[in-house]
């Protein structure tokens, strides 16, 4: 499985924003859709709240890649 750092330099990112910000999907809209579909996990289990606040440390799953969130 491939993995992907996502540095922010806030307190968090939402999920959409890491998915589109990570170039998993290209459009928020295109990221609210997998999310509301049950196609991402957040930490292992599935996620389908697109506002869900990722924090370092966090990881969201999807399409065979991880997106870990970490502090610039």
């Amino acid at each position: 499985m491939k993995k992907e750092q996502i540095a922010i330099d806030t307190e968090f990112i939402r999920l959409d924003a890491l998915l589109k910000f990570g170039g998993a999907l290209d459009t928020g809209g295109q990221a609210k859709l997998v999310i509301q579909d049950g196609l991402v996990k957040v930490n292992g289990e599935i996620c389908t709240m697109r506002g869900k606040k990722m924090r370092p440390g966090d990881r969201a799953e999807y399409d065979s890649v991880i997106y870990e969130v970490c502090q610039v």
